[in-house]
């Protein structure tokens, strides 16, 4: 199983969704960087479940440890351990499923790949494997904020077939982001969305939706090309990522509407360098960051596992009737947020680190 991400700064999960605990192994962090539980602690927070009314209502404080790697508040540049328990267990919930698997949910293919799998809560395919990318992008994100003041900050832009008015990247912060609990920085658009939710949750139905995600001050020339091109690297870590089903960039596929003499960024000199007049390339081209803000939209389909009785096949083919029991959202985005960002912070740590190697060569 592929289970480790990155080149230079790399990570390992481990755990599934109702063993004892999940984590990850960070290797490649600097060392001397001040790192403390805390520091961590913050996104894991907005990712952890029942903090709202929009949330599965499992209840886990989702407390980091850091089990090695940190001496005194300092990274040693050794591989940093973090365990995150799981207390809040309730297996029995799945029994139901041990032979019929849910639909569109990753129970059949598993068992089709290993000739097992962890039948409560998707063990692997389930997003609590994502605490462990969050506090690993937590690292990433500290190292990138204090070596190069990048900021990275996603948001919700849509929720079903509500989509919300177009946000100034340059600006936003995740303040304005965390203002409400669907984390959509448009208030009237916001109140929209989660009642949205809530009306899927009653029917006990599910919905996706759109993140958008905005990384700030990256410096020209991150990115590795010609397989492992900036976009590139983020989409593949997009799309590791449970329920997301599309991934685009800059102008996406609405640029393939346009004329290339109104899609093209010209050049102009603006705060000491050369930069571009707009961004529709997305911060990115080449493969290459020019300088300019890295924006993307990450696609999360509705949620596989709802209570609704659906008609389907046990793994005998048989015909059966499922009606899932365990505990999940209603709607994966408003969670996603701090996942969106660590991931991309996890790419972006990388390829820094392989941009200053290249550098600091004679």
């Amino acid at each position: 199983m592929s289970s480790t991400f990155g080149t230079l700064f790399r990570v390992t999960t481990f755990g599934e969704s109702h063993c004892k605990g999940v984590g990850a192994i960070v290797d490649g962090c600097p060392p001397r960087m001040a790192l403390t539980e805390a520091d961590i602690q913050q996104q894991l927070d907005r990712r952890k479940p029942g903090q709202s009314k929009l949330t599965t209502d499992r209840k886990e404080a989702d407390q980091i440890t850091i089990l090695s790697g940190v001496e005194n508040g300092k990274t040693l540049g050794t591989p940093i351990a973090l365990s995150v328990p799981n207390k809040d267990q309730r297996p029995g919930d799945y029994g139901d499923m041990t032979f019929v698997p849910r639909p569109s949910h990753a129970d059949y293919t598993y068992q089709m790949k290993y000739g097992i799998r962890a039948s409560s809560g998707g063990g692997r395919s389930s997003a609590r494997e994502t605490i462990a990318r969050v506090a690993a992008g937590a690292i990433a994100e500290k190292f990138l904020r204090e070596a190069y003041g990048v900021e990275i900050v996603a948001w919700v832009s849509a929720v079903g077939t509500i989509d919300a008015p177009e946000t100034d990247a340059d600006r936003i912060t995740r303040d304005q982001v965390d203002q409400n609990i669907v984390r959509c920085p448009h208030g009237e658009t916001a109140e929209q969305m989660i009642q949205a939710i809530v009306d899927a949750r009653e029917a006990r139905d599910s919905l996706g939706g759109i993140l958008t995600c905005v990384c700030r001050n990256l410096p020209p020339g991150w990115g590795e090309p010609v397989f492992d091109k900036l976009e590139a690297g983020l989409a593949h870590a997009m799309l590791s990522i449970p329920a997301t089903k599309g991934f685009e960039i800059g102008s996406g596929f609405a640029g393939t509407r346009m004329r290339g003499s109104r899609h093209n960024d010209p050049f102009i000199f603006k705060n000491g360098r050369l930069g571009t007049k707009t961004n529709l390339s997305g911060g990115i081209q080449g493969g290459i960051s020019n300088g300019e803000p890295v924006l993307f939209r990450v696609a999360f389909k509705p949620v596989a596992t709802i209570g609704l009785p659906q008609e389907t096949a046990d793994f005998e083919g048989n015909d059966a009737v499922l009606a899932a029991k365990g505990r999940h959202d209603p709607c994966v985005v408003p969670r996603a947020v701090p996942i969106v960002e660590g991931m991309a912070a996890l790419v972006l740590a990388d390829m820094a680190l392989r941009q200053r190697m290249r550098s600091e060569q004679p």
